[in-house]
């Protein structure tokens, strides 16, 4: 943690400049994480991680090269500079491999809480038994631990280009979370709570494992249910399943290869009126904020569908030159050891007015869903869908008893098209939130 970013970056696009490129980026990372585990009050594993490199992008006659390293002495950079002008003699001229240029000023965010480098470990090992203490507490019922966990990264990021581009931040986020079985007349269901802050004291032990007991023991005694149509309710952790179908389809990289069932719709009515998708790299509080993405673009708020209406679509710098249009700052990369991509941020459907007890107040018949079984076949170019699901029965707005065995299936543009209440109970998974949206209707293939 102790490399001068900047200073390294600056001197790596400086070499690659004097190799001949005509322009050139360099991408740093430096992190360190750690991870706990426990089950039964003992520490099953636990892991710290740390490391540091550079990633580097040059462009010369309309080629792009990259190279990375993670030997950050002067001998790794002249490799790595010269490994990525020797990649860029192999790739296809595009006119559209650009870097960004210097634009504005970037959000301030607070995203570092020294907390998380200054609380022991051993009082973070607590923490995780505490969560697994709390989940057997709340019910006899819950019997197995298969985790309870601890995790925390810090981590420094920074981009310098030759086109004037020489930033860095740094942040730190922390999460907890329970993996729990309850057990009853030789049934066994599972259940899962999860919390990811960017401060360490929003953690809440006590909530986690709450959370993924009440989960698993409120399946117990479930039941299969005859196939039929009525209300069906998703639960903020099953909607944002869906916006991970959604997401690929909303890059633009996906539309300009002709893989996207938005292509062709912007301005259209993709959704109900009640809808609202939005991704914002720079959201106060949000574990993937960022002042810019992986290219050094300023990371901002870019309003997808609005009010049903499709807007537009995620850019990198390479989809914007090639559509004519800015980049939306979502040029993100998962480390050093890979070029920009097009990805979500914090990416979520924007909360409504209702509060969640009430929209389940309103439904005579229906379906709250709480889990949903192979959502990764969904085909997000032409939306399809059909999964396993399990939940609880609403009847005359209350729960009734656990269901399982059933699937649904259909088409994402119709399911969004279907939203007739959002609830206002905004909850985020890491990189993706909802609140509880409910369905109008929809077929429910049980017995």
């Amino acid at each position: 943690m102790a490399f001068d970013l900047l200073k390294l970056g600056d001197d790596t696009v400086s070499r690659a400049l004097k190799l001949g490129a005509s322009a050139a980026e360099s991408f740093l990372v430096s992190d360190r994480e750690l991870s706990i585990e426990v089950a039964n009050q003992e520490v099953e594993t636990m892991k710290v991680a740390e490391s540091a490199g550079l990633g580097m992008r040059v462009f010369k006659d309309g080629r792009m090269g990259f190279a990375y390293t993670a030997d950050l002495s002067k001998t790794g950079l002249d490799f790595v500079a010269a490994q990525a002008m020797e990649n860029a003699k192999r790739s296809a001229v595009d006119e559209h491999n650009v870097l960004p240029e210097p634009v504005g000023n970037y959000t301030s965010l607070d995203l570092f809480d020294p907390e998380i480098d200054k609380t022991p470990v051993e009082t973070k090992i607590s923490l995780a038994k505490e969560i697994e203490r709390q989940a057997r507490q709340y019910d006899k019922r819950v019997t197995i631990t298969e985790r309870c966990a601890y995790q925390d990264s810090t981590y420094r990021v920074a981009i310098v280009n030759s086109h004037g581009i020489s930033e860095e931040y740094k942040g730190a986020y922390c999460g907890a979370y329970s993996f729990l079985v309850a057990e009853e007349n030789d049934e066994q269901q599972t259940g899962f709570g999860m919390q990811y802050r960017l401060k360490y004291n929003q953690l809440n032990p006590k909530e986690v494992g709450h959370e993924g007991a009440e989960k698993a023991v409120r399946m117990l005694g479930a039941k299969e249910i005859s196939t039929q149509r009525a209300t069906v309710v998703l639960d903020p952790y099953v909607a944002t399943n869906f916006l991970g179908v959604i997401a690929p389809a909303l890059s633009a990289e996906s539309v300009q290869k002709g893989k996207s069932l938005f292509a062709g719709k912007v301005g259209q009515a993709v959704g109900a009126r009640l809808l609202t998708i939005i991704d914002d790299g720079a959201m106060k509080g949000g574990v993937i904020s960022a002042p810019m993405d992986g290219e050094g673009v300023p990371a901002g708020k870019t309003v997808l569908i609005d009010k049903g209406d499709l807007q537009g679509f995620l850019h990198n710098t390479y989809t914007a030159a090639k559509d004519g249009v800015a980049s939306t700052g979502n040029g993100t990369r998962g480390s050093f050891k890979g070029t920009p991509e097009i990805g979500t941020t914090n990416f979520y459907i924007a909360p409504g007015e209702t509060p969640r007890d009430k929209l389940l107040a309103e439904i005579d018949k229906g379906l709250y869903i709480t889990e949903v079984m192979g959502m990764h076949t969904a085909n997000p170019i032409s939306g399809d869908f059909s999964v396993g699901a399990s939940g609880l029965w609403i009847e005359n707005g209350k729960f009734t008893h656990p269901v399982r065995g059933v699937a649904i299936a259909g088409n994402v543009m119709d399911l969004l098209k279907s939203i007739d209440c959002i609830g206002s109970d905004m909850t985020f998974f890491v990189g993706k939130g909802s609140p509880t949206v409910r369905i109008a209707r929809m077929t429910i293939s049980g017995a």
